[in-house]
């Protein structure tokens, strides 16, 4: 299988060739845990998850390693953690149980690695120390810096020259650093704030030496992907080069991925504008995790996206229609059968999720219409099988039915059960009554040997 994928670094699409297909890594930064994530934030571990179905497809599941790391000692930790009298560890555990329930409702699967960078602060002070041997990191009281002007191609993946950088101007306690493009490796120790000993002062670890860090202890480098929102090309990912770069000599990945920003009203959704929603609250509002995941991969993983009500009313229609061709197969036995090829090469050519979805429709259409045994068997597995690697249809379709009419469900349930024993008692006229009043709800009764079922019309 030829995996295409678009390469930030390069600024092209390329065939995507592992160093090692017997051990395929990839890195996709993770959240920082001192607040709860807002949808925004779920897109890149539900486009990056859709990647790590393909890859485990393709490669085997055994042969892909995939690490989404906490950030979990950070300025805003320290902060929330100052005003709520608590240790930083009581907000980030629970935080992060947050946001693995909210990505396990976006069949989001569980990464390989979860990496939390308070514990791997050795491995970052190993770096540092690598990056002031070799002259690339200088010691101040304010804490250890790289030098942005010792790496001659810095700005390579962003574009951006080192005359233009805006960045790393200079901010309240960094008054003594050599340039204002210079970051931070590690910030020196303050009164109320966790440190750690270091040979170059006690301190704690900024943010872009800990994603390199664990990168190299975890999967080690070059490593094959490395993603993330593109909010984070400039500077974080671009520090992130440098300084492993400059410490270890080679690569720190070979292909770059970046999705698209997630907008609200055609502006970027950020916390500190206020125009978020998260997932639990659309989940509390009665949208399945599935028509969240749907709504999160109906663009292109490059191409912004904006939320709003209208594009969860269209994704929950699109997943009626598929559980609704599930459903009418219910007591079809599925084929076991692989993943159409036309659904793996959308996914293929650089996670073409809107050409996967129309190949899914199609699979729809043809589990609708078939007629004999076989291939009513045969239409189910595919379905199944392709919407696997599309994190959809997971769940029970009646199930999903029952959900997305919430509290009304119960009177649906009691309408069916009056129009088969209507049927049963040869009352058609009641019974046609019956299936009428349904039909004006927006639902179908669908009659077979084993019993009646319903599902959204449509």
């Amino acid at each position: 299988m030829n995996i295409q994928l678009t390469n930030t670094l390069t600024r092209r699409k390329e065939p995507f060739a592992p160093t090692d297909p017997r051990r395929v890594t990839m890195y996709v930064c993770g959240p920082t845990v001192y607040n709860v994530a807002h949808i925004g934030n779920a897109r890149p571990p539900v486009v990056f998850d859709t990647l790590f179905r393909l890859l485990r497809h393709v490669y085997g599941e055994s042969a892909v390693i995939y690490a989404r790391n906490y950030t979990d000692i950070d300025d805003k930790i320290i902060t929330a953690s100052i005003e709520r009298g608590v240790p930083i560890c009581d907000i980030t555990r629970a935080v992060e149980d947050q946001y693995e329930a909210d990505m396990g409702a976006l069949n989001v699967l569980t990464p390989s690695l979860r990496p939390r960078a308070t514990e791997n602060v050795p491995a970052m002070i190993a770096v540092i120390e690598k990056l002031i041997a070799n002259g690339a990191a200088y010691v101040v009281p304010s804490g250890v810096y790289f030098s942005v002007a010792a790496d001659e191609d810095y700005g390579k993946l962003s574009g951006r020259a080192q005359d233009d950088l805006k960045a790393g101007a200079r901010v309240e306690g960094e008054d003594d650093k050599r340039s204002a493009s210079d970051f931070a490796l590690w910030k020196s120790v303050k009164p109320g704030e966790p440190s750690w000993e270091a040979p170059f002062g006690a301190g704690r670890p900024g943010w872009h030496i800990e994603c390199s860090a664990m990168i190299e202890e975890g999967l080690g480098s070059p490593i094959d992907i490395h993603g993330g929102g593109i909010d984070l090309i400039f500077p974080h990912h671009e520090n992130e080069i440098a300084q492993s770069e400059s410490a270890h000599g080679h690569a720190l990945a070979r292909v770059w991925m970046h999705n698209g920003f997630l907008t609200m009203d055609k502006e970027k959704m950020s916390k500190s504008i206020g125009n978020i929603i998260t997932p639990r609250e659309l989940l509390e509002q009665g949208w399945q995790g599935e028509t969240i995941r749907w709504a999160l991969l109906s663009a292109h993983y490059k191409a912004p996206l904006d939320w709003s009500d209208d594009l969860l009313k269209q994704s929950q229609a699109s997943l009626d229609r598929l559980y609704g061709a599930v459903l009418r197969l219910k007591d079809v036995e599925a084929a076991d059968v692989e993943a159409p090829a036309a659904i793996i090469e959308a996914l293929a050519d650089d996670l073409n999720t809107p050409a996967a979805i129309a190949e899914l429709s199609v699979l729809a259409t043809a589990a609708n219409i078939a007629k004999k045994p076989a291939d009513m068997a045969k239409a189910k597995g595919e379905l199944l099988a392709a919407a696997k690697m599309f994190g959809v249809l997971q769940g029970d379709a009646e199930t999903w039915f029952r959900a997305s009419f919430g509290e009304e469900a119960a009177e649906i349930d009691r309408l069916v059960a009056e129009r088969v024993a209507a049927r049963a008692a040869k009352d058609y006229a009641l019974s046609d009554k019956l299936r009428d009043d349904l039909a004006s709800r927006g639902v179908e009764v669908m009659d077979s040997a084993s019993g009646s079922t319903w599902r959204r019309k449509g």
